[in-house]
């Protein structure tokens, strides 16, 4: 049997890791114990009652977080012309239409978000290979394949957190910073968990949010009770 560390025996004391608390609480024990030496991110993750096997059953969303996610996000931008322009105005970080493709193809991707006008989809397209793996492929789903380039960039800059149920229907992201106060985390939360709920597929049977915890970058695992976020 591995014989845990020191250190998380240390974190994980006054945490029941069978109770449920309620969102506050948990926030609160999670930033207590968020003792990296930088700023760790808070993460939340949902068990949702979904097979995504099946195409009706498949979860997939953005979400604006109130408050930001804390992270600089490098975004970059599929466009030509005039909303190319407008793209380079917002802040995107990288501009292009065949000069960025030829640079993708030759694996370089110095960006975390990638937008692109429905125009350039065809070129985009002979990128799915290498932006698919890395769930960075422009989707009109979650808002990466629009007219509104100037949009889209300022939400990707502005804590646009992107969201996608795994096989074992889970969800999970990255929804602000120990640094962060705890309001402002408990409304990032509360905003996540009310966009994943308002992207219940038609297939969902039964309880959709089944279980949520939340926890830190170097952190142990605190269950929240579902109803303390949903109840909000």
């Amino acid at each position: 049997m591995a014989k845990v560390a020191k250190r998380i025996t240390a974190l994980r004391d006054g945490i029941d890791r069978v109770k449920l608390y309620g969102l506050d609480e948990a926030v609160k024990m999670v930033k207590e114990r968020a003792k990296a030496k930088f700023d760790e991110t808070i993460e939340v993750a949902m068990n949702l009652g979904v097979d995504p096997r099946h195409a009706d059953q498949m979860v997939r969303g953005v979400c604006n977080l109130p408050n930001g996610s804390g992270r600089t996000v490098r975004v970059a931008v599929f466009a030509r012309g005039a909303k190319a322009d407008e793209a380079k105005a917002a802040g995107a970080d990288i501009v292009g239409a065949e000069d960025l493709l030829e640079i993708v193809q030759g694996g370089t991707i110095n960006f975390d978000r990638c937008i692109a006008t429905p125009d350039l989809m065809p070129l985009v397209g002979r990128l799915g290979k290498v932006l698919g793996p890395r769930g960075l492929m422009p989707n009109p789903k979650v808002g990466t394949v629009t007219m509104d380039v100037k949009g889209a960039v300022a939400a990707a800059k502005g804590g646009a957190v992107e969201f996608r149920v795994e096989k074992a229907g889970i969800v999970h992201a990255g929804i602000g910073k120990a640094s962060f106060d705890e309001g402002k985390l408990v409304e990032n939360i509360k905003a996540f968990v009310d966009a994943v709920s308002k992207a219940r597929p038609s297939g969902a049977k039964g309880t959709y949010v089944q279980r949520v915890a939340i926890s830190s970058t170097m952190g142990p695992g605190v269950k929240v009770d579902p109803a303390s976020v949903l109840g909000a």
